[in-house]
């Protein structure tokens, strides 16, 4: 799955959970008895960034109510392994014993505390476990579970989508740092872009100008200033795959839709719909679709499992297509009925392997 590792075996394990939706509806086993002490620590970004730490973090919400906990969060004070490994710590000091950490940037962290603290679960969401950015030693303990999502998957429908809806114009992608999870949702655009020009009918164009990363997840003001130079460049529909960064694409897009010039985003993670409000009855929003990964439902799974003894630990693993695990909101009525209709069909025939998406960017921008 990562571009950059290609000998990593990714185990897929069929996950029951819903492709559009990103929630489950399976019944709950009795838990174990006990109570339950649930700790995430975010990266950079907050709770609220109405993107990855977000999904995470109502997915433990959800989880708490079902199972009877109140999960805590902590945001570290900087953005070092030392900080990381302070907030974890923190955790573990106060008997929490299974950590949430959302971001490869806790991979060095979890791949010493797993060892540090055996009587603690981890989890960590896009990324795999290893000591100092040494991918060979990759270890994922048996306290431990990686996971992983195929965002090229997720871009490409995104993308076929956005090209459908909209027949011409000029994309761009805005990401936030240049890592794999964040590559693969620019690269599986880029072919969707390709896939509906070749089969569908669109016209659509891009420019190696608009696929850029502004190399954070927090600076929502570097967000809109690129957004803004993007959409002066003429650029009708920016995907913006970026965390906070992106709410500042989704702002500069109200501000000029407000304005009289109609552009679009594309949201990343969840269904960004509501956050593209620009009427005053909440009702229309510049959010043309979202490439979703369903990482509340992957949270909420995960200490379910906790609860029910059956703890996937020492295994990575990917939700993707062909377990639901990833895909575009079921409902937008920024889409017509006849795209979501074909997207559905394009989902059948990936699930069929008669359409693959690559997770290189062989040939693509960026």
């Amino acid at each position: 799955m990562y571009s950059r590792r290609p000998w990593l075996f990714f185990l897929i394990l069929g996950l029951s959970i819903l492709f559009v939706g990103c929630s489950g509806t399976q019944e709950t086993k009795a838990p174990i008895a006990g109570s339950l002490m649930v700790g995430m620590s975010t990266d950079a970004g907050t709770i609220d960034d109405r993107s990855f730490n977000q999904a995470t973090w109502e997915g433990l919400v959800k989880a708490g109510t079902d199972f009877n906990f109140k999960p805590k969060y902590l945001r570290p004070s900087g953005t070092t392994t030392a900080d990381y490994d302070k907030e974890i710590a923190n955790f573990h000091d106060a008997g929490y014993r299974l950590i949430f950490t959302p971001g490869f940037k806790f991979e060095n962290s979890i791949y010493a505390a797993q060892e540090k603290y055996p009587d603690t679960k981890f989890v960590i969401l896009d990324g795999i476990p290893h000591p100092d950015n040494d991918y060979s030693k990759v270890k994922v303990g048996a306290n431990t579970v990686a996971i992983n999502f195929a965002e090229h998957e997720s871009g490409f429908l995104a993308g076929v989508a956005a090209a459908l809806q909209l027949k011409t114009g000029e994309f761009g992608f805005i990401g936030g740092m240049e890592f794999p999870s964040v590559q693969r949702f620019n690269w599986g655009f880029q072919q969707g872009l390709k896939y509906a020009n070749a089969n569908l009918g669109t016209q659509i164009s891009v420019k190696s100008e608009n696929f850029i990363y502004q190399g954070t997840f927090h600076d929502v003001a570097a967000g809109q200033q690129l957004a803004a130079q993007m959409y002066d460049r003429g650029v009708n529909v920016i995907f913006a795959a970026a965390g906070s960064v992106g709410i500042g694409v989704i702002n500069e897009a109200v501000a000029r839709t407000k304005g009289g010039q109609p552009v679009w985003v594309i949201g990343v993670d969840v269904d960004q719909y509501a956050q593209g409000y620009y009427d005053e009855g909440k009702t229309k929003s510049v959010i043309l679709t979202s490439a979703m990964k369903c990482v509340n439902q992957a949270t909420y799974d995960m200490v379910k499992s906790v609860k029910e003894g059956d703890f996937p630990g020492g295994k990575i693993v990917t939700f993707n297509v062909k377990n639901d695990g990833i895909g575009i909101p079921a409902k937008n009525q920024n889409l017509k009925e006849e795209v979501t209709s074909k997207i559905k069909e394009i989902v059948d025939s990936m699930k069929a392997g008669k359409v693959t998406v690559a997770d290189k960017g062989d040939g693509l921008l960026r």
